[in-house]
């Protein structure tokens, strides 16, 4: 049987911070708009930064509908799933926004991810949820799978990339300014990297 919950702390909080994988869903408010679903994986990438605010990193990749449908409406679902032990599945329904390099809060946000370097993976933007509406359901059709390891492949793309590089790899790419249907995405050029932030 399902629960709502006032705030992500205590059995539900562990079950979120043990989960390898998360998805996370967006849509642009166009009735006709594409609906956005994305998996979020990698170690240290997410961060519970109180009992109603959670924040992941937001990496280099070939489109940016998420931060598009954020700066448009800001409504976002992050939804985690047992792949193991007891069958849960825990969504959280709220408002999300991309946070950038030059906002005044990214070197507070930034020191909250320990164990990630994200000079390795092309950091562009750090998105913060607000929760409102925190509920799980059971997981009796999630199948049983097994985690083995984080993929390489990411960090091994994108670590060779500067400032400057990634703004071209960026603009080659037909969905980072602008998403599927035409609504603004990454702002480009991305402000610099600052300086604290390397080597983390």
């Amino acid at each position: 049987m399902g629960k709502d919950y006032e705030r992500i702390d205590g059995r539900l909080r562990t079950f979120i911070e043990e989960q390898p994988l998360f998805f996370t869903a967006t849509a642009p408010l166009a009735g006709d708009g594409t609906v956005n679903l994305s998996p979020k994986g990698l170690t240290g990438s997410l961060a519970i930064l109180d009992d109603r605010t959670l924040a992941y990193l937001d990496f280099a990749g070939s489109h940016a509908e998420t931060i598009a449908h954020l700066r448009e409406n800001g409504r976002i679902t992050l939804m985690w799933c047992a792949f193991s032990g007891p069958p849960t599945i825990v969504r959280v329904h709220g408002r999300g926004e991309p946070v950038f390099r030059d906002d005044p809060r990214w070197p507070g946000l930034l020191a909250r991810f320990a164990g990630i370097d994200p000079a390795d993976h092309g950091l562009r933007a750090i998105i913060v949820v607000t929760a409102e509406h925190i509920r799980d359901s059971c997981g009796f059709a999630v199948p049983f799978m097994t985690y083995e390891a984080d993929r390489p492949l990411h960090a091994r793309r994108f670590a060779r990339e500067t400032d400057e590089t990634l703004d071209t790899y960026f603009r080659s790419r037909s969905h980072n300014g602008t998403s599927v249907d035409g609504l603004p995405g990454l702002p480009l050029p991305l402000p610099p990297t600052p300086p604290a932030a390397t080597g983390v």
